[in-house]
């Protein structure tokens, strides 16, 4: 089975453009890298006056990590499962911008903590050799990060005057 770009878009919320990863290199229960291009492209849906922001790496990891999600699920779940990034913590850009970078992006995930409710991954972003973005991302699984939302629209509802 190839993991590449259809199979991704497939699998993860993320759709058309949105959908940055090309292809899944290699995954295995901890772990995850992929490869993305997309940071190239003019047509970026993250890009914004001209320019990608080294911030944007943010979501590249949190898209890894949303297939990596897929890819633990026997069989691999479709896009229609929903978890929900809560954080991102000690991230370190070594770049200022993405866009300028004429090599492909390698997005790696590592798993370090999960368990019913939630997960927590480390990330680094890299072209070729060189550290572009790391960081950790914590999240939500599906079923939770629901009712956790359904529950903050209510109370927010609940607390207009």
């Amino acid at each position: 089975m190839k993991l590449d770009h259809a199979w991704i878009a497939a699998h993860i919320p993320h759709h058309g453009s949105m959908c940055l990863l090309d292809e899944v290199l290699s995954w295995d229960l901890q772990r995850i890298a992929c490869r993305s291009i997309s940071h190239c492209l003019p047509d970026n849906p993250l890009r914004a006056h001209g320019r990608l922001g080294a911030g944007c790496a943010i979501e590249y990891a949190a898209q890894a990590v949303a297939v990596h999600g897929a890819l633990l699920q026997c069989p691999p779940a479709t896009g229609s499962g929903f978890g929900m990034l809560t954080s991102a913590r000690r991230v370190e850009f070594a770049v200022e911008r993405l866009d300028d970078l004429p090599q492909q992006l390698q997005v790696h995930a590592q798993r370090l903590h999960s368990d019913a409710v939630s997960a927590l991954y480390s990330f680094a972003l890299n072209d070729g050799e060189r550290l572009l973005a790391q960081g950790r991302l914590s999240l939500l699984h599906g079923a939770i990060a629901t009712l956790n939302l359904a529950g903050t629209s209510d109370s927010l509802a609940g607390s207009r005057p």
